[in-house]
């Protein structure tokens, strides 16, 4: 019996255009992904680098681009928030038939673009509804390393078969699931997070 659900944040309830930061960091000369730039991406969302320095190597790598042209590419990536979404989680939370949290990949920038996009009342309405509302940058971990889901499990005494875990990376969806935990990897486009209970 599912008593859990910890629910992706970004392509699950915020739209995401992915492609978005590399078409926009193109125009500054970006052409593919190198491991220094890998590398780069991955430490800034685990919180081992502050923003000016995550700015700073970017700025390193692309020499003309301006901060403000690295941070709006970047930002380009958050979309809209659609109402309905909000509604789903408030009434879930409402409800009160499940411990619900929030595990996010995801950076400082990112964050405050979020805030910005959303409106700090409807942000703080959407916080509320988890008990908690973990950051990959806060934790100093992401998704898919085993450790945050270990880490989520542990710390709220979560039982890894009672736990409904959803998100919109395979990848990350793949680990969690080999500790025990039940998982959707949700097709964005094709799926929408308001169909979550008919899942679990």
């Amino acid at each position: 019996m599912i008593k859990n659900i910890i629910f992706d944040f970004g392509d699950i309830f915020i739209n995401l255009d992915k492609q978005a930061p590399l078409l926009e960091m193109a125009k500054f000369g970006f052409t593919e992904l190198t491991p220094e730039l890998d590398t780069v991406f991955k430490e800034y969302e685990m919180g081992l680098l502050e923003t000016d320095a995550f700015i700073d190597k970017l700025q390193a790598i692309f020499t003309n681009a301006t901060k403000q042209q690295i941070k709006d590419a970047w930002n380009s990536i958050i979309l809209d928030f659609p109402e309905e979404r909000l509604n789903f989680i408030e009434k879930l939370k409402s409800d009160n038939q499940y411990r619900l949290f929030l595990l996010s990949n995801t950076n400082d920038l990112h964050i405050e673009k979020v805030k910005e996009s959303m409106g700090m009342e409807r942000f703080n309405r959407f916080k509320n509804c988890f008990e908690v509302f973990y950051l990959s940058q806060k934790m100093k971990m992401r998704k898919p390393n085993t450790d945050i889901y270990e880490f989520v499990l542990k710390e709220n005494n979560l039982i890894a078969e009672e736990t409904f875990f959803l998100d919109d990376t395979k990848e990350n969806t793949d680990s969690a699931s080999k500790l025990g935990i039940h998982c959707w990897n949700l097709q964005v486009g094709k799926e929408d997070v308001l169909e979550t209970l008919s899942r679990i």
